[in-house]
């Protein structure tokens, strides 16, 4: 068997982007409650049987009540939002790929994660989902690999902080979801009461 190290295909690690305002929400959505515990947590949880080591990214006012068993990741790459969030990771471990998820998604399953991890091409800049949404690539549920770094750079140094643009416009790999629903954003009280009756009926 080759090992990675032979093979050059870089090791993951996950990175559960939790440092929005949630303004639209009202409440911070990193500490919502979905599953027994907040989410941002939750999150890592699932990254963790996939990943070398998950990071949670946050700003740094949210370190004061954080959980010492996670690792927080405070962003280098300041008031970007999630591009601020996936540019401090791939910073700080260059030889690493990174899973990336949002932590406003409280239906994405291991299913989700396993499919995308399988599906991995390490010669692309990413492997992502298309979002069954609006059909674009969903760049907060994503292995973005090291090669993805000077290009999310190139986009910065033009103006552009849109982590989906950088997929658009490069040679990612883009996949249909097994599952739309996992892929739900909830970012607004409505959202969140569709993802509520989601999750009741997979109890």
């Amino acid at each position: 068997m080759i090992s990675k190290e032979q093979n050059k295909i870089p090791s993951i690690n996950g990175l559960v982007l939790a440092g929005g305002k949630s303004q639209r929400m009202g409440t911070p959505k990193d500490l919502m409650n979905w599953h027994g515990k907040e989410q941002r947590y939750f999150a890592a949880d699932l990254l963790a049987e996939f990943c070398d080591e998950v990071y949670i990214s946050c700003r740094q006012d949210q370190l004061e009540n954080f959980d010492r068993q996670y690792h927080p990741l405070t962003d280098t790459f300041l008031n970007m939002g999630p591009f601020g969030g996936i540019l401090s990771a791939l910073r700080s471990q260059r030889d690493k790929a990174w899973l990336v998820v949002a932590c406003d998604l409280p239906l994405l399953d291991k299913k989700s994660l396993e499919f995308l991890l399988h599906s991995r091409n390490p010669e692309k800049a990413a492997t992502t989902y298309k979002s069954p949404f609006d059909g674009l690539p969903e760049p907060l549920i994503t292995i973005w690999e090291p090669k993805s770094y000077p290009l999310l750079l190139n986009f910065l140094g033009i103006g552009n902080t849109c982590p989906r643009k950088v997929l658009i416009n490069s040679d990612t790999l883009i996949l249909e979801p097994h599952d739309p629903d996992a892929l739900m954003n909830v970012n607004t009280p409505e959202e969140a009461a569709i993802a509520e009756r989601a999750l009741n009926r997979q109890k």
